[in-house]
């Protein structure tokens, strides 16, 4: 159940309206009073004989009753409490109960004799309520409303179990600010898929991705076509910003703005600028490397530096002070927006709803020491200058490895919230990671099948010691990973590895001691892409040299595409397994 508390509106008649209103929207069917403040105020929606203006003039009647000065400009509070869509629908009892227990809570009509607001609970939709106050008492003083979106919260989590509703995750007060009803259905009229404010806090998060000043922030927020108004002090200094979608209009034909804060909390100018506060100018020396053999600033490179960078975040937020963890599970965010931005239309879907997933787990109460996360900053930073990858070839192998990395970080994120107590930022981590799973099961597909079918091809004495030297290795893994499906193409890995002066007992021995193999269904996948990061081979396989392949009339039977799993991951990385 979550309550959304709106304390400062005007217009009492307006809100009346949009709540009684039936014609533009379709949830909107039946608008009636559930309760009220005196049990007997007029009903617009069941009595014909009551109007709109006579509730709204009983409820505005403490605010009238005050001298004209002494009236609040914002004197309408109001808030709607919705059921999770898997609840069952409750009744007109169950929600008047409701609305009765959030006005005490919240301090608006706290009872036991003491003065109150007067307030209306309307009910236009099977799964939630509207709750509306003037905040006035009947003594003619303020409410104690203090945080009252906090205690309506609260309030909720009592409510929930008592009638046996789904449980839902506490908040913390770092979360973005939810779209209003205004807006929403605004958005539905426009045609819009989202808000304007989700459209912008997505666009301003992929312009900060790997940013390094100002300048270059609002170079790229006008290139993505929003609208832009900067804050200076009298001094000239940059204060703040605010962005507006061009075709996003009020009523007087102006564009709407929102600032960054209003977008959400690490968005702020301020908070911004403490990403970049940090950062080396340098591009690490493996970086420069990958660049030197995939090619300078390709979007290949982008995604090998960016999966060596997150293979070393597992590990720091692993071990790390929580202030350099929070650092890093905040810079996986630029990454996640940044690779979601670059993506191939395969993979574009699932990787841009991981990104909007993760937002929520990015931002936690404990503030993150920026510039220990610079590497993973200028991951992003490499793969939005990198550009769009095609999603074929080296670009399309690369993808899948980045992926693969990333769930892991993601996950280890999750992990690290749920010992934390973040509920909410723990949920919200294992969504993504859910979103990174798919993606990587799409952008995986065609270069394991390529390995797949070269494994395959390997003759019968390399695959017998390849055998041997997986069980000498990984004792306690062999035979799971003989098992699998993906054992062909980590044989093709393998031998490519050797093949090219590297010890593969080594290789697989560091590959597993790196550990998080606790959450992969098919370890030999994990361990392909670790091999070929370790070893600096080629992601994409399609165009080296076989090595060990068989000769003569059985290497050229038909070989069937590699098997894929439905599911790549098994359920292990819900928030609360930790290790």
């Amino acid at each position: 159940m979550i309550p959304s508390v709106n304390p400062s509106g005007s217009d009492t008649r307006g809100l009346l309206y949009y709540l009684y209103e039936t014609g533009k929207y379709e949830d909107h069917t039946d608008p009636h009073l559930v309760a009220s403040f005196d049990g007997m105020s007029p009903d617009p929606g069941r009595d014909p004989s009551a109007t709109l203006t006579d509730l709204q003039q009983l409820l505005d009647q403490p605010v009238m009753a005050l001298t004209k000065h002494a009236r609040p400009a914002k004197h309408v509070w109001h808030t709607s409490v919705r059921a999770d869509p898997g609840d069952r629908i409750l009744s007109d009892e169950e929600w008047a109960d409701i609305a009765r227990r959030i006005v005490a809570a919240t301090g608006i009509d706290p009872g036991d004799g003491q003065p109150g607001c007067r307030w209306a609970a309307v009910r236009h939709a099977d799964d939630h309520i509207h709750i509306v106050a003037t905040l006035v008492t009947e003594d003619g003083h303020r409410p104690d409303d203090f945080r009252s979106g906090a205690r309506a919260q609260a309030e909720a989590r009592l409510i929930e179990k008592e009638l046996g509703l789904r449980q839902v995750a506490p908040g913390d007060g770092t979360a973005a600010q939810r779209p209003t009803s205004a807006e929403r259905h605004k958005a539905e009229r426009q045609g819009r898929e989202r808000t304007a404010r989700e459209e912008l806090r997505e666009t301003v998060r992929r312009a900060v991705a790997g940013a390094r000043s100002d300048e270059e922030f609002f170079d790229r927020l006008a290139a993505a076509g929003l609208l832009i108004r900067k804050r200076a002090a009298p001094s000239g200094d940059l204060l703040g910003y605010k962005v507006a979608l061009t075709d996003d209009l009020n009523k007087d034909g102006e564009p709407v703005f929102y600032p960054g804060a209003r977008l959400a909390p690490d968005l702020s100018l301020p908070r911004i600028r403490e990403r970049w506060a940090g950062d080396a100018q340098d591009v690490p020396a493996a970086r420069r490397g990958d660049a030197i053999r995939t090619g300078p600033g390709s979007p290949a490179a982008a995604r090998r530096g960016t999966a060596s960078a997150v293979w070393q975040a597992v590990l720091v937020v692993e071990h790390s002070e929580d202030a350099v963890a929070a650092a890093h599970i905040a810079a996986a965010g630029e990454v996640l927006d940044a690779l979601a931005k670059t993506s191939a239309a395969h993979t574009r879907r699932e990787l841009r709803d991981a990104a909007t997933a993760f937002e929520r787990a990015s931002r936690s109460h404990v503030r993150a020491v920026r510039g220990h996360d610079r590497a993973l900053r200028q991951a992003a930073r490499d793969l939005v200058q990198g550009g769009p990858a095609l999603g074929r070839g080296e670009d399309g192998a690369t993808t899948a490895m980045a992926i693969d990395m990333l769930f892991f970080l993601i996950t280890t994120a999750a992990h690290w919230h749920a010992r934390k107590g973040h509920a909410q930022q723990a949920e919200a981590a294992t969504r993504a990671a859910a979103h990174l799973r798919a993606a990587y099961q799409a952008a995986a597909a065609q270069p394991l099948g390529v390995l797949y079918q070269r494994g395959r091809r390997l003759s019968r004495p390399m695959l017998q010691r390849q055998t041997v030297l997986l069980r000498e290795a990984l004792p306690e893994l062999a035979e799971q990973i003989l098992a699998e499906p993906g054992w062909y193409a980590l044989a093709a890995t393998i031998a490519e590895a050797e093949a090219a002066g590297h010890d593969p007992a080594s290789l697989l021995s560091g590959a597993v001691g790196r550990r998080e193999l606790d959450t992969a269904d098919s370890v030999s996948d994990v361990l392909v892409w670790r091999l070929r990061r370790m070893a600096d081979l080629p992601a994409d396989a399609s165009g080296v040299p076989e090595h060990g392949a068989e000769k003569g009339p059985s290497a050229m039977r038909p070989v069937a595409s590699r098997p894929t799993s439905s599911n790549r991951y098994r359920g292990e990385e819900a928030a609360g397994n930790t290790r």
